[in-house]
Order: C-alpha cells, then sequence, then structure tokens
C-alpha cells in the first residue's frame, strides 16, 4: 500500500459526506463510503487491494477508533436519560426476547445455523445513528428520552453479545476474553476518576491547551491500542475495546477539546478508510450469485422493524420503535469479524450489511413521522443535552 492507494481512498471516501448532504435524508456518511469502497474494491475496478496488510491493519486502527467514538456517544452522564432507564432497559429486554424465537425462524429458513447472531443483530439499535437523528431533527419529550436509553442499552448489550455468537465454537473462548477486556476498560474508569477528582486532569488539560501537547489524545490513543492488544492476545474483537473506552470516558465526561481532537482523527481520515475498506472488501456480485442472501438481508431488515415495534404494546410511538430499530455498528462489526475470521458463506456479509440499509430506510423515515407527531422541542420539553 502506498501513497497513490491512500489518495484514491481519501478521494472516494468524500462520498460519504455528499450522499448525506441533505438533512431531510438522514442518511448517515458511512453509507457513501462503504459504497465507494464496492467501486473501488473487489466488487468494482479493482483499484485497491483490501488483503494488503498494511490496508487491513490501518482499517483495523479505524474500527477501533470508531467504536471508541461510538461509545463516547452513549449518554453516560445525562440525567434525563436515567429516570427513562427502567422503561428502556424493560423495552430492550422485551425487543431482546422477541428477537431470539426470530433468529431462530431466520437460520431455519435460510439455513445458515446463524440463529445467535441473527437474534443479536435484530434486537441491536445503533447510537451513533440513532443520537444524531434525534438531536438533527429536535426531537424530544419524555418518549424520546426513553428511547434514548432504551437504543444506549440495546446497543452495549449487543457490542457484548456479538464475539459469544458469531462463533459458537469459540464463545467460551470469547466470554473469557470479553471479561478481561471489560475488567480493562473498568480499571480505566476507575483511573480517569481518580485523574478527575485529584484535579490532575485540569491541570493536564490547561497545559496541553497552552503548549499545544495534545496530552488527552495521546493518552487515550495509548489506551486505546493497549485495550486493543489486550483484546487480540484474549482473542477477541478490537470493537470491545474500543466500545469499552468510550463508555468509560463517556462516565467521567469528554473534554471537549478531546472531542474535537477524536473527531478530526477518526471522522477525517481512519475512520472513512476502515468503511472504504470494508466496502471494498465485500463481493457484492456473489448477492447476484446467490439471491437467497438478498432475501436474507431484507428479512434482518424486516424482521428488526417488526420485533422493535413490539415496543408499541408497551407504550412507545411506532415512530420511536422503528428509529429504535436502527442498525450500523453491529452489523459492520459482524461483516469485519466474519470476514476476517473466514465464518461467512459468499455474499452473507454483504445480506448483513443490506439488513442494515434497511433499517437506516426506515430510520430516515420514521425520524419524520416523529417530527409530524410533535415529538420536538418545545418550552415543556426541552431537546435532549447535547
Amino acid at each position: 500500500m502506498g501513497f497513490g492507494t491512500l489518495a484514491v481512498v481519501s478521494v472516494v471516501a468524500l462520498l460519504g459526506p455528499l450522499l448525506a448532504y441533505r438533512r431531510r435524508w438522514n442518511l448517515p456518511v458511512v453509507l457513501g463510503e462503504l459504497a465507494a469502497g464496492a467501486l473501488i474494491g473487489v466488487s468494482g475496478f479493482h483499484l485497491v487491494d483490501p488483503d494488503d496488510s498494511t490496508f487491513a491493519f490501518l482499517a483495523d486502527i479505524g474500527f477501533a477508533l470508531v467504536m471508541f467514538v461510538a461509545g463516547t456517544h452513549v449518554p453516560m452522564r445525562d440525567t434525563a436519560i436515567r429516570p427513562a432507564l427502567r422503561r428502556g432497559a424493560a423495552r430492550a429486554v422485551a425487543v431482546g426476547v422477541a428477537a431470539v424465537p426470530v433468529g431462530i425462524a431466520l437460520a431455519a429458513v435460510f439455513g445458515t445455523g446463524k440463529a445467535g447472531l441473527y437474534s443479536v443483530l435484530v434486537a441491536s439499535s445503533s447510537a451513533a445513528l440513532v443520537l444524531p437523528i434525534v438531536d438533527s431533527l429536535r426531537l424530544a419529550g419524555r418518549p424520546v428520552v426513553e428511547t434514548v436509553a432504551q437504543v444506549a442499552i440495546a446497543d452495549t448489550v449487543c457490542i457484548v453479545a456479538l464475539p459469544l455468537v458469531i462463533d459458537p465454537g469459540r464463545a467460551a473462548r470469547a466470554a473469557v476474553g470479553a471479561v478481561v477486556v471489560a475488567a480493562g476498560a473498568a480499571l480505566v474508569y476507575l483511573a480517569f476518576r481518580w485523574f478527575v477528582r485529584t484535579g490532575l486532569q485540569d491541570r493536564s488539560h490547561r497545559i496541553s491547551e497552552e503548549r499545544g501537547f495534545a496530552l488527552e489524545l495521546r493518552v487515550n490513543l495509548a489506551l486505546l491500542f493497549g485495550l486493543a492488544a489486550l483484546a487480540t492476545w484474549t482473542h477477541v474483537s478490537i470493537m470491545l475495546a474500543g466500545f469499552g473506552l468510550g463508555l468509560a470516558l463517556s462516565a467521567v465526561g469528554e473534554p471537549r477539546r478531546l472531542a474535537r481532537q477524536l473527531f478530526g482523527l477518526t471522522e477525517g481520515f481512519l475512520g472513512p478508510l476502515f468503511f472504504v475498506w470494508l466496502g471494498a472488501s465485500l463481493d457484492l456480485r456473489a448477492l447476484a450469485l446467490h439471491p437467497s442472501y438478498i432475501g436474507l438481508g431484507l428479512a434482518l431488515g424486516l424482521s428488526a422493524l417488526v420485533v422493535h415495534g413490539l415496543a408499541r404494546l408497551l407504550g412507545q410511538p411506532m415512530p420511536l420503535a422503528a428509529l429504535a430499530a436502527a442498525q450500523l455498528g453491529i452489523p459492520v462489526a459482524a461483516a469485519t469479524i466474519g470476514t476476517q475470521l473466514g465464518l461467512f458463506e459468499e455474499g452473507e456479509a454483504p445480506a448483513l450489511l443490506l439488513g442494515a440499509l434497511v433499517t437506516i430506510g426506515i430510520a430516515a423515515v420514521a425520524g419524520g413521522l416523529a417530527v409530524r407527531r410533535g415529538l420536538v422541542e418545545t418550552r415543556d420539553h426541552p431537546a435532549r443535552p447535547r
């Protein structure tokens, strides 16, 4: 991999912002980046080699950073969400329980034997996708806050569960690794708390800003890579390392300067590189050769809508239930892990992303319906704290 490849990747990744330009569409930037990767990868013109070791390693770094930033988006300190946790948790549990028989049925119909994986996919939500939609449309009120809590809980639980179900033969080892990585993230959280309480964070932040040291970014990258090394050593996905560190940072409060630095590093370079690499590594032509996987993708997306729609029985407005069905991180992580470990048949990984695209389209429509239902900011119901 050389600078020419990086130039190509950086240019085609601009398709992401171009497709996401119109706010009314509520399309995530990663959609265009995945499409760009497919265009220049094995499904398209073969301009890049996703099997290149340097390209794949940079993509791994991007994956870890994407999950890190996703973890910081979970509103751990949002006081408005805490009273809604009970209802949000109840709905997340109800959706999770309902997803199990659906996952079993999908695995039986399509003959893949991946009931656990499909159950997790159908039950999952994406905080990194739903929260920006909520903020951009200025959705507010008690039902919205409860939905945000539900999405945060579902996202966290499904990220932990994914490594355990994607390869059942190694579930025990993955469980041990997940516990080790979670313990590491918990220790980081305690260290962060001590750092804040002793005033060291304020002092280091002041010195870093005055002298241009970027200490927060350096320290967090060191912690991220350390947890990623621990995850690799214990044979679990770096997804857990990134998300766990993000949760730890969110729980103590992410400094705005660090948020800007992470945004620039992740969204400006390594995040787009990861999604372009993922799109380039997927052979979308396999969907045409195996039409049943097109059916699988559509079934996964529609099943997520149906299962999340059951929360309507628990008092959740249907537009918000449909919005909570939006998936991104879990299908992307499943496609990445399954591709890297050789767990999928041809066309299976693209099918998972097709299912995610179905839910993204549903979420775009659901956001507009929520606005029409009046679930927006008013004097009585201010917007969720940012």
